[in-house]
């Protein structure tokens, strides 16, 4: 054997033993490239100190993420799915499954973050037991927010819904409604401007917080954080069968007593840690 083909012979094998050491792992990611960063997470909006605390926490142990804002709730789910980015953080549990079925794509809640609480609020009354006959309720219009709005209600002893609509009732899905409520649905933005016109209004928690209420404190009744609620509990995702050891160090990063004690300064009442 000559030189040259010697050679040839020992490069051929290098690239063997190369393409062996970066081959998929079990998980469908590739093992050690997985881990290596910087992973990306989408967010919405820009207010995202509790995620730029964790950041700072990760860089710590050479862990780099890059924080990718959406404007709006129609963009990240499509991103993480075209594998734009690694994983994303806006939304919950219900909503996924929502856009699953929907857009036919497959991501997987990793991890639970916080849950903000729909509320009930007035300007007429400071107890629910108040509620009169006949009394003007304002709930979002939005199939997911609308149909929490009333389950809500129905928690709160006001109405009572068909147990087939499942977590998406509807107005048509009302099966007693003993105070004769006249609910009308409005954008879920306007729900708070609504409050002078109605006697109570049913608020997402980020929404009443920018009107100036303090949901914790203000809400004459607000949605239990139970079983019941589960659905309604913000996440961490992924594409199903991403399934990189980074991950993991990212949620343990994230569920810790400090982000709990920001994320109370800074939400104001409006989110609530789940973790356990």
């Amino acid at each position: 054997m000559n030189f040259k083909h010697k050679l040839l012979t020992l490069l051929g094998l290098f690239a063997l033993i190369l393409a062996a050491c970066t081959t998929t792992g079990d998980n469908g990611t590739t093992d050690e490239a997985a881990d290596s960063g910087p992973i990306k997470i989408g967010v919405v909006g820009e207010d995202n100190e509790v995620w730029e605390h964790v950041q700072d926490k990760l860089a710590q142990d050479g862990i780099t993420i890059e924080i990718v804002t959406f404007s709006d709730y129609n963009q990240p789910n499509k991103a993480l799915a075209e594998k734009e980015i690694d994983l994303n953080s806006f939304q919950h549990k219900i909503y996924l499954d929502n856009y699953n079925e929907e857009h036919g794509t497959d991501i997987v809640p990793l991890a639970d973050t916080f849950i903000a609480p729909l509320g009930i609020y007035s300007e007429k009354i400071t107890d629910i037991s108040e509620i009169k006959d006949g009394d003007k309720v304002s709930i979002p219009n939005d199939v997911t927010n609308g149909g929490r709005a009333l389950l809500l209600l129905q928690t709160a002893g006001l109405i009572e819904v068909d147990p087939a609509a499942g977590h998406t009732p509807t107005l048509d899905d009302i099966t007693d409604n003993p105070h004769n409520l006249e609910i009308t649905e409005l954008d879920a933005s306007q729900t708070a401007r609504s409050l002078s016109d109605v006697t109570i209004a049913l608020i997402n928690s980020g929404m009443a917080v920018d009107a100036g209420y303090i949901p914790t404190e203000d809400a004459i009744f607000l949605e239990p954080v139970d079983e019941s609620s589960d659905p309604y509990v913000n996440i961490i995702a992924a594409n199903n069968g991403d399934n990189r050891d980074v991950f993991q160090k990212i949620i343990d990063a994230f569920q810790t007593d400090d982000v709990v004690e920001l994320n109370e300064k800074i939400s104001k009442g409006s989110s609530i840690a789940v973790w356990d």
